[in-house]
């Protein structure tokens, strides 16, 4: 009965549907490492149970084998006792053939009980390497469906990093689409250019002004020369001639 649970519990295992296990759970890393732990507990249990039915059977064998020798013996017992009954019966010593014979009878007994033993054992022996077999076959099925929920948990973590990643580059790409700072740069451009604008309006104004100042002084010698001219007139004196 305990082989067959432990050959039911191992069969169970090995036969779970992970994948569709996996689609059905809230959170398919937690229950991955949750099987992972049953597994790895199952397996343990597993492999102390089968060391335990594999020494049963190896010691089962050992008594088989035992049995065997101990009738090749008894029978080898029975014909040297047989012959030397035949021998003394041939000296014509009938009791000493009779004591021999009957050795040989006793021989013989023990012969076919140690034979009758392996006979029984033998099924039972056959049996049990069966399964032993099945479960050696099933506790590799359990190792292989553990590695396969590693491998699927490695590759569940290393998904679920690179959509992080990703949501991450996403939400950075959104936030630069809210404060483009391209929009900024070309504000500040902007503002710059109002200023040197307004400078150069200085300049120009400045410059402007500069050039009314030359033109009063301008106009203010041409003023002077007039009213020398005309106090000249004015006290007689000739006017000057170009080139004088």
């Amino acid at each position: 009965m305990e082989k067959q649970s432990i050959l039911g519990r191992i069969t169970q295992m090995a036969k779970a549907n992970i994948h569709a296990m996996l689609d059905s759970a809230e959170d398919p890393q937690k229950m991955l490492d949750q099987m992972i732990r049953d597994y790895t507990a199952n397996i343990s249990e597993a492999e102390s149970a089968i060391a335990q039915t594999i020494g049963n059977l190896r010691l089962a064998e050992d008594d088989y084998r035992e049995d065997l020798e101990e009738a090749n013996t008894w029978g080898q017992k029975a014909l040297a006792a047989s012959n030397k009954a035949e021998e003394l019966r041939g000296q014509d010593d009938a009791a000493g053939a009779e004591k021999f014979d009957k050795l040989a009878r006793i021989a013989i007994e023990r012969q076919m009980d140690a034979e009758s033993s392996a006979k029984t054992a033998a099924p039972a022996i056959e049996s049990q390497n069966e399964v032993v077999n099945k479960l050696k076959e099933g506790l590799e099925a359990m190792k292989q469906k553990r590695q396969e929920l590693v491998s699927r948990r490695d590759q569940l973590v290393a998904r679920a990093k690179a959509v992080q990643a990703q949501g991450q580059v996403q939400d950075a790409v959104k936030s630069i689409n809210l404060l483009d700072p391209t929009s900024e740069v070309a504000r500040f451009e902007e503002k710059i250019r109002r200023e040197e604008a307004r400078v150069r309006g200085q300049e120009e104004l400045a410059a402007s002004t500069l050039d009314s100042q030359f033109e009063e002084l301008e106009d203010l010698g041409q003023q002077t020369e007039i009213e020398a001219r005309l106090a000249a007139l004015k006290s007689g004196q000739q006017p000057k001639e170009l080139g004088s």
